[in-house]
């Protein structure tokens, strides 16, 4: 397994629409895994494969307490999203550093390959909801600061220029 290089906001490339997955063999149990091991490292808890510069729609994520429970969603689809919202704190492996409350669904129908080919639904509310709605919108070429207001999402690209300019003056 390789860690993968995780692209950072406000890469262009993280505003790529990923491409469906029609292959389903070694290369993408490969990739899944990349995608995994990268993923703990960075400490997440999602990643979609379009932040490590993967244009295919694929997401991994690990909800549980001892992170030993990997899920891997391939072509997710969000069939159904609840009229009820709730207000989430969010992060982001591709805007570190940054976390914002997000009002999102509160739950979910949604559809998806696993890494074998075969197709699975789903009903989720709660942390799986909110993590799949912010993983699919990545595949669909958003990050989570679309859902802020202009002065926040200002704010925020100002706080990370800065801090790319300290990095580069440490170098």
């Amino acid at each position: 397994m390789a860690l993968l290089k995780i692209l950072q906001f406000p890469d262009p490339k993280l505003r790529l629409r990923a491409k469906e997955v029609k292959i389903f063999d070694r290369s993408l149990r490969n990739t899944c895994e990349n995608m995994l091991e990268t993923m703990y490292d960075a400490k997440g808890i999602g990643l979609a494969a379009i932040q490590v510069n993967i244009l295919k729609r694929i997401v991994v994520m690990d909800l549980s307490e001892n992170k030993n429970e990997p899920m891997f969603f391939v072509n997710p689809e969000i069939i159904k999203l609840s009229d009820d919202t709730k207000e989430y704190g969010e992060g982001c492996l591709s805007v570190p550093g940054i976390y914002e409350k997000v009002t999102r669904p509160n739950s979910l129908s949604a559809k998806y390959f696993d890494i074998d080919g075969c197709e699975h639904k789903l009903e989720a509310d709660g942390l799986l909801s909110v993590c799949l709605q912010h993983e699919i919108d990545h595949l669909n070429g958003r990050v989570f600061v679309d859902h802020l207001s202009r002065l926040k999402q200002e704010k925020i690209n100002r706080k990370l220029q800065k801090e790319r300019k300290r990095l580069l003056a440490e170098a």
